[in-house]
């Protein structure tokens, strides 16, 4: 009887735990997570953030950051990353106010920004920059969002650390070779074109907690 009743302990502690961490995966799932793969789309312009191994033939010279309305295409893929001044755990929630880098997936290139002119509308140019994810300050943006952490759900906005300017879209169209993507840039002041909401990704979510392993080690201690 007292083996038969330990086990029912030992299964409902376990039951009770797995319960716990379904409950704590789900709410994190909610949120944008550190290490996660996202394609971020422009609320207003319903274009996705884009970016390829083509250069500016003005400003700066660096790899062009653009927007498209091509729902499948690899080359709108960012990974979320920290900076060295807010390193970001693989797996947790992204603060508001928190400071990150996006690096695209393809070019392993940070989005940046600097005080170049944008080809089309002439705010603030944003390129892609660096090699192997490795840049400089100029790749660190602060999410700007209301509560605790940036939700998937939510549309937020992305302040250049160094400039003090906004991740945002014009109307503006690209000739060849890029023909029909619209102009990145920053703006100085947030506007309707400057929010983003990530349309769909692969999410990374913290998960080294072993509710059956938790349990055998609760029932360990019960035997003490």
């Amino acid at each position: 009887m007292n083996k038969l009743s330990n086990a029912l302990t030992v299964l409902s502690t376990a039951l009770g735990l797995q319960i716990l961490f379904f409950f704590y995966a789900d709410a994190v799932s909610q949120y944008v997570t550190c290490g996660s793969a996202i394609k971020l789309m422009n609320a207003q312009l319903q274009v996705r953030l884009h970016s390829h191994d083509v250069k500016y033939g003005s400003g700066s010279g660096q790899q062009s950051v653009t927007g498209t309305d091509v729902q499948e295409d690899v080359n709108s893929h960012w990974a979320v990353k920290g900076t060295a001044k807010s390193p970001c755990t693989r797996g947790e929630p992204v603060e508001c106010g928190q400071e990150i880098r996006l690096e695209h997936l393809t070019t392993k290139r940070n989005l940046h920004s600097h005080l170049f002119s944008s080809p089309l509308s002439r705010n603030q140019e944003v390129s892609a920059f660096g090699e192997e994810g490795d840049g400089d300050t100029g790749d660190n943006w602060i999410v700007v969002c209301e509560g605790d952490y940036w939700e998937r759900r939510d549309k937020v906005m992305f302040r250049h650390a160094d400039t003090e300017t906004y991740l945002g879209v014009t109307e503006n169209t690209y000739g060849r070779p890029i023909h029909g993507q619209r102009e990145v840039c920053a703006f100085p002041t947030p506007t309707a074109s400057s929010r983003w909401e990530t349309s769909d990704g692969l999410y990374i979510i913290k998960s080294d907690f072993d509710p059956i392993r938790n349990a055998h080690m609760d029932h360990a201690h019960t035997e003490l």
